[in-house]
């Protein structure tokens, strides 16, 4: 079968009746016979995207894998289901060689690379599973949802991993709150223990930094037998041990790839790769950018969480390159046909939570390190979880509210989001994927990442790390993905988050 009668094949919903499902007690068992494997690509195969791709090549053939870093790459292309599977550090050499032949494609990258690679790969005709959260900047959000749209009669389904979507419970408080039971809605929020890596101001290192650190640790010595002479030359054999040793390290890394479409800087051992990327504004989306694709999942999709008006943040301080060590957001959304107008607040750090009377209120005496709760004029919805799969109903009862389930591999709900999408592809339908980036991830993204203008506007943090004023409010034209009051904000550089510039090699729009 050519690749281009494939994907015209598999993008029918004959699917359903060819075999390609089998009964299996109470959950639909997956056809694994070799002339009806999906082709797969899998771009990222560390971290997040070591099971992203065990859990595609659970329903797929797995034909090339790309990282950056050469020894997660070489170690993924020693496990069973990967052998076969020809490596590349560049997912553009990938996809330039191997395009035509694959069908899916995971997507587990830093997240300033997300969107350069899904973009990339959908325009070829192949179907995205994305990492969240789904891009590092709203318009990319914006765009990959387009995109998705444009490409769905080729054959197109995408799918974004938050895999709480998949939950059943998740899914049965979208229906309880939709049905009403809270009464007119009143405020939600959400708060995480996140950041689990490094943030915050100074942290940035190069050879020059190291070099005046090493000279202030040799001063501090106070050895007044050493010469200036002498400590020079003791400086001078650090800074070049820290060379090689960065040398070394960097010989492992495709470092030009790993930057991708990001400002050119030096590489440094542990600072930005591995996992650290995501306190790094060139790179991440910060603890907001991680969490609330998560935890607003029930809510977004319950309370109509789509297209605020403002955002204002308060943080601990923060220099434009390191993202605070916390910050607490509000966003305002206007009122809708289906609730009044509420405000969402955000808190991330551990310990950093709404205050205690919000709780009170609902008999809610220990709150989670981690949770979300919504609030209506009749009761509240609390969750202690980062997924919204454990929740509570506080002053009401559960309502009958029907839900679509979740098809169940027995293996957790990771296993069964990508099962999700696969069934997608194979039906030819993207909305069976319910994180698809047309209907939630694309807008659910672009509401997260919108608090992360205010976050930007509120770089004054307080003394002894402690949380600064509030900053500079951001108004918000979602429509037209403009702030509109940007001719007044003191802060610079504002609308450089809302849409990246892509160098030479990669393509935006």
């Amino acid at each position: 079968m050519t690749p281009t009668s494939r994907r015209g094949f598999l993008g029918t919903s004959s699917l359903l009746s060819a075999g390609y499902f089998v009964a299996a007690g109470s959950r639909t068992a997956w056809s694994n016979s070799a002339n009806e494997q999906l082709n797969v690509a899998c771009i990222g195969v560390g971290g997040k995207g070591s099971s992203d791709s065990d859990n595609a090549a659970l329903f797929g053939n797995v034909i090339a894998i790309c990282d950056v870093d050469r020894n997660t790459l070489e170690s993924k292309g020693k496990a069973e289901k990967f052998q076969d599977a020809e490596r590349f550090t560049d997912f553009r050499e990938l996809l330039a060689k191997h395009g035509k032949k694959i069908d899916m494609c995971t997507i587990s990258t830093p997240d300033h690379m997300h969107a350069p690679a899904t973009l990339e790969a959908m325009r070829l005709g192949i179907s995205c599973y994305t990492q969240k959260p789904l891009t590092r900047t709203i318009y990319e959000a914006r765009l990959l949802a387009r995109v998705a749209k444009e490409m769905a009669d080729k054959g197109v389904v995408t799918q974004m991993g938050n895999q709480g979507t998949a939950l059943d419970s998740s899914r049965e408080a979208i229906a309880q709150l939709k049905s009403g039971v809270l009464g007119p809605l009143k405020e939600v929020y959400a708060w995480s223990n996140r950041p689990v890596w490094a943030q915050g101001p100074g942290r940035r290192m190069d050879v020059r930094k190291y070099q005046t650190q090493a000279m202030k640790e040799v001063d501090e010595q106070e050895d007044s037998s050493i010469t200036a002479e002498e400590v020079a030359e003791i400086v001078s054999d650090l800074v070049s041990k820290k060379q090689k040793e960065i040398g070394k390290a960097v010989e492992r890394v495709d470092w030009k790839a790993w930057l991708g479409v990001a400002p050119s800087r030096e590489y440094w051992p542990g600072l930005y790769h591995s996992f650290q990327h995501r306190g790094w504004w060139d790179f991440g989306t910060g603890a907001l950018g991680d969490m609330a694709c998560h935890q607003l999942t029930v809510p977004y999709a319950a309370c109509g969480l789509r297209d605020p008006i403002s955002v204002v943040a308060r943080t601990t301080g923060h220099d434009f390159d390191s993202f605070p060590a916390s910050s607490i957001i509000k966003f305002e959304f206007p009122a809708t046909s289906e609730r009044p107008a509420i405000p969402f607040w955000w808190y991330d750090r551990k310990g950093n939570k709404p205050p205690l009377e919000v709780f009170s209120k609902w008999g809610i005496d220990k709150v989670s390190d981690s949770g979300v709760l919504v609030v209506g004029e009749k009761g509240a919805f609390y969750s202690t979880d980062d997924y919204c799969g454990k929740y509570e109903l506080k002053g009401v009862e559960k309502v009958e509210a029907d839900y679509e389930k979740a098809e169940d591999q027995g293996k957790g709900f990771d296993v069964n989001n990508m099962f999700e999408f696969f069934r997608a592809k194979r039906a030819g339908d993207p909305s069976i994927a319910k994180s698809n980036f047309v209907d939630r991830a694309g807008p659910l993204t672009e509401t997260i990442l919108l608090g992360n203008l205010a976050v930007w506007a509120a770089a004054k943090g307080g003394t002894n790390g402690e949380m600064g004023d509030w900053g500079e409010k951001v108004e918000w034209d979602a429509v037209n993905l403009k702030v509109t009051n940007l001719d007044s904000l003191k802060t610079p550089k504002v609308a450089d988050l809302i849409k990246p510039n892509y160098p030479a090699g990669y393509r935006l729009d």
